[in-house]
């Protein structure tokens, strides 16, 4: 069938490249995400020139995105929420355009040939920056009918002090916690990263040592939740923070913990990693192309 753009449109970057019909990346590279929307749209025809030959141009982009181009609600990309985003990329490329949810993509990266190939019923859960993902029901993507199907972060944990810091992204996103540790150190929040969290975690630094395992605890009441809401045959994760080794072991100490604590819980959820990783958004694009277009 030949070969496809696809661009991974983020609040920093801009992961782009040429992917072809079984999935393999081609090409790959990134530019830093500008500020204005004419910069990206000629960041998206000057490549898009160079590959003449492609049969389409596969985007992911964050926001609730409407299947005539419109991209909903808010993101550190300002500009994208407003202008039909599919016709303005139509019109500068001159190919076929796909514009996807950055998380649904995701999920369909690991239906195509990821860890949730031939299974109907799965989530999958973004965590970094925000935590949010893709449920995928009957083998298709649902979006829910305002196009917040996967907007696990809203979810509220608790209902102890103001209703919008009960939201599972603010009390246990990978930025809530270094948010805390910077707090309670009495530090700019900028000097820290999740992996310094973790590292001074590792080394013996209290502060840390606590909240990490308040994350892991948290994480896994948001997984348990998930898990009795729709029941998926497994939860996958992605994210950042996926690229720790330890993290699915970590959450099912804290999960069997929450099971023990409730003996009609009988269902352990199923967790595993996303087989894409960082690359599962341009995938994932691709393959929402290959369905709308080409199936």
């Amino acid at each position: 069938m030949g070969e496809f753009i696809a661009f991974d449109i983020g609040g920093t970057y801009i992961k782009y490249g040429l992917i072809d019909n079984q999935s393999h990346i081609l090409e790959q590279n990134k530019v830093k995400t500008p500020n204005e929307l004419e910069e990206l749209l000629t960041i998206l025809q000057n490549y898009a020139n160079l590959h003449k030959r492609a049969k389409g141009v596969a985007i992911s982009i964050p926001g609730a995105v409407s299947d005539d181009g419109f991209v909903y609600g808010k993101s550190a990309i300002s500009y994208i929420h407003g202008p039909n985003m599919k016709q303005l990329i139509e019109q500068r490329t001159n190919l076929p355009v796909y514009i996807e949810n950055d998380a649904n993509c995701a999920g369909y990266a690991e239906m195509w040939g990821g860890s949730a190939k031939g299974k109907k019923d799965v989530i999958v859960m973004a965590i970094g920056t925000g935590i949010g993902g893709a449920i995928i029901k009957e083998g298709v993507i649902h979006k829910g009918a305002n196009l917040h199907g996967g907007e696990f972060g809203f979810m509220l944990l608790s209902l102890d002090r103001d209703i919008e810091e009960n939201t599972w992204v603010r009390m246990d996103s990978t930025v809530s916690m270094i948010k805390k540790v910077a707090k309670k150190k009495n530090v700019p929040y900028e000097s820290l990263s999740g992996e310094d969290v973790f590292k001074l975690a590792e080394n013996g630094d209290e502060i840390c040592i606590k909240a990490v395992d308040l994350f892991y605890h948290k994480l896994a009441i948001g997984i348990f939740n998930l898990q009795y809401i729709y029941d998926p045959e497994v939860i996958l994760l992605s994210g950042g923070i996926s690229a720790r080794a330890d993290l699915i072991h970590c959450i099912y100490k804290k999960l069997d913990s929450v099971i023990q604590s409730m003996p009609n819980a009988t269902v352990r959820p199923v967790i595993d990693f996303c087989k894409y990783r960082q690359n599962a958004n341009l995938i994932g694009a691709v393959y929402g192309l290959k369905q709308q277009f080409y199936s």
